[in-house]
């Protein structure tokens, strides 16, 4: 497995396609910052996700943020 920006985070080819995963589980990073967006509470997230502790929550917040702080990011224009 690979560790980038956060020790709670991972890919690895063979688990959820490479996609960012919670150490340790396959709950996806891109999940667990979905739900916080709709507004569930960390309750309600722990509860859908019951292998997942509060820090795993903040772990997924932080490198969702730090993913947009990068620099070199290239995406096309929003059409209008």
């Amino acid at each position: 497995m690979q560790t980038w920006l956060s020790e709670r985070i991972d890919f690895d080819p063979a688990v959820c396609h490479g996609k960012p995963v919670v150490r340790g589980t396959r709950v996806l990073v891109a999940n667990v910052v979905g739900s916080v967006a709709a507004g569930e509470s960390n309750e309600d997230i722990l509860r859908d996700y019951p292998s997942l502790k509060e820090t795993d929550i903040r772990a997924c917040l932080e490198f969702a943020g730090r993913l947009t702080a990068l620099e070199g990011l290239e995406a096309e224009p929003a059409s209008r």
